[in-house]
Formats: C-alpha cells, sequence, structure tokens
C-alpha cells in the first residue's frame, strides 16, 4: 500500500467513526467549466437577496485560493433523515434538516476532529473545513468525489442514500487517492420535483430560481415575503422538503443515528394551534439551539402570519 493509499483510507475510517455516512476525495483543480455557469446564474439574480453569493467569485472555482498549496477535497456526507415526523398534519412544517440542534455546529466539530486525526497520525497538513458557510461549491465537489450527481432539484442525489443528508468539505495541502467524479445522470425522464415544486423555483432541470425557493423565502429572505406566493407556500413555515419529498431516490432514505440531531418530542408535538398562538417564551423552549432560531421568534412570526393569510385566501 502507497502513503498516498494508506492515508486516504486512514481519512475514510475516521469519517466513517464519526458518523458520517459516505466519503469521498477529488484532486483540487479550478472549476473553469462552473464559471460561466454560476455568471449567468448570479446575472439572472436568481440569488434574490443573498448578495453574499456574488462574493467571492474566484475562491468559489479554486479552492487553492481558500487554502493556498492545496491538493484534495475532501467530501462528506452526513445523514439527517429523522425517524418520526410532526405529528399533526395540519401544522405549519419545518424543514426535516432543523428538527434537531444546528448542523453547522455539529458537523464542524467533527471535521475539526477530522482534521486533528489527521494531524496526530498523518503529519503536520494544513487544511480548512467547511460546512454551508463559505464559497465552496460542495454539490460540484462532491460529485468530483464520486458521491453522486446534481439532480433537477439541483440537489446532490445518491442511488443508495437519497438526497437528506448534509454536505461538507475539508480541504487540504495532502495528496490522496482520487475517486472517479460521477459522471452518469440517473434522474432519467423524471420530473417529479419540477412538477411539484408549489412556487415553480425549479425553471429547468438543474436550474433554480433561489428567490421563489420556500426555503429562501422562509429563511433568507429578511424583507416581507412577496404577495405573489400567497396560497403557494404548502403550510412551510421554516424551509421546505417538497422537492425531496417527491424524489424517487428518497425512498432508500433510512434515519439517522446522531443523537444531537433527533427532534425535542415538543417540536413533533405542536398542534396547528399551538404553532399560530406560539410565544417568545415557547419559541425559546422548543428551538433552542436548533437552526430555526437563524429567522428569530419575528422571522417565524412573519412566515406564520403569510401562512395564515394564504390560507384565508385559498
Amino acid at each position: 500500500m502507497t502513503s498516498k493509499e494508506r492515508y486516504t483510507h486512514l481519512i475514510r475510517e475516521e469519517a466513517s467513526r464519526l458518523g458520517f455516512m459516505d466519503c469521498g476525495f477529488a484532486k483540487v483543480r479550478y472549476l473553469e467549466e462552473e464559471a460561466p455557469r454560476l455568471e449567468q446564474w448570479l446575472k439572472n439574480n436568481y440569488q434574490g437577496e443573498m448578495a453574499w453569493m456574488a462574493n467571492h467569485f474566484d475562491k468559489r472555482l479554486d479552492p487553492a485560493l481558500l487554502v493556498p498549496g492545496a491538493k484534495s477535497v475532501v467530501s462528506l456526507l452526513f445523514n439527517y433523515y429523522p425517524e418520526e415526523l410532526q405529528k399533526d398534519t395540519e401544522a405549519p412544517k419545518i424543514a426535516k434538516y432543523a428538527y434537531g440542534e444546528d448542523y453547522h455546529f455539529i458537523i464542524k466539530r467533527k471535521l475539526k476532529d477530522l482534521l486533528a486525526f489527521i494531524g496526530e497520525n498523518i503529519g503536520e497538513v494544513e487544511g480548512r473545513a467547511f460546512v454551508d458557510s463559505a464559497p465552496v461549491m460542495e454539490r460540484k465537489w462532491a460529485q468530483e468525489a464520486g458521491l453522486g450527481w446534481q439532480g433537477k432539484n439541483t440537489l446532490l442525489l445518491n442511488k443508495k442514500k437519497g438526497s437528506f443528508f448534509f454536505l461538507a468539505q475539508i480541504i487540504i495541502d495532502l495528496d490522496l487517492e482520487y475517486n472517479d467524479p460521477f459522471q452518469a445522470d440517473h434522474c432519467g425522464s423524471c420530473t417529479r420535483c419540477i412538477d411539484a415544486c408549489p412556487t415553480e423555483a425549479i425553471i429547468g432541470p438543474n436550474l433554480l430560481d433561489a428567490s421563489k425557493c420556500i426555503s429562501y423565502l422562509t429563511i433568507e429572505l429578511k424583507e416581507a415575503i412577496p404577495n405573489d406566493f400567497k396560497g403557494q407556500m404548502e403550510n412551510w413555515a421554516f424551509g421546505c422538503d417538497i422537492c425531496q419529498d417527491v424524489c424517487p431516490w428518497n425512498r432508500f432514505s433510512a434515519p439517522h443515528s446522531e443523537p444531537l440531531l433527533k427532534p425535542k418530542p415538543e417540536l413533533l408535538e405542536l398542534s396547528s394551534g399551538e404553532w399560530f398562538e406560539m410565544t417568545e417564551e415557547v419559541f425559546r423552549k422548543v428551538f433552542r439551539k436548533s437552526a430555526v432560531k437563524r429567522t428569530k421568534f419575528k422571522g417565524l412570526q412573519r412566515n406564520l402570519d403569510f401562512l395564515k393569510e394564504g390560507d384565508l385566501m385559498n
């Protein structure tokens, strides 16, 4: 076994021990083919008010600008599919990824542990960990690492694991054994995600107008939700899982085993009436350490009021 093979094996084994469901390796390169796509997407203002998406354009395409001397991108998948769903099917809904504690902190800790393991068992390595909070084209790098393909809803899909997982990367200045990029597209002629999106945010295969996405409208948008979307939110109060719920590949999703991602019972048991009558005290208790805190109580109230107004129109 060569040193590159041994290092790759060690990292993969430790990633599995830390709870990651899959791990792949890609050689650092400039993503030249992504530049015109990203430029056009931004030019069309599909990012909405997420102005930060236009920042650090070159860094998004070249990991070596994030980690000088970078040689490898390690991509990891972390399952978040829950064992139980919200009890009241008429109640406002939150995306499954937000059922437990905020994933940014959970996964970042695991990535730091993985980097520490590399330093202790391989040697001094320069590297950084990224979880949905830096200019990294995470789905593209996961595809480069052989972990799946980008579906028509733009999410990474895996034939055995579906799409209910978080993506994370570490970029390091260490040569490793690399996976072949995932070339096949197993969506075929299926258009369930496109057809099911109530706000028509998926405007074509692998093309998302984020400014119309329910997740954007309920989380990223800080101003009032445009009236055009009244009656189209399908009861989503924070995030949205519609395009994943209808995806045939998610029939293979299995419940995660991460204790910190398990939902509080009181969250799952909230009735429709309790959602709309929620006080700030209840909000702080139910969503303590949750990603839902990103929208703050005022933001969640805005979303719930918008849902109520939409119901009155129907």
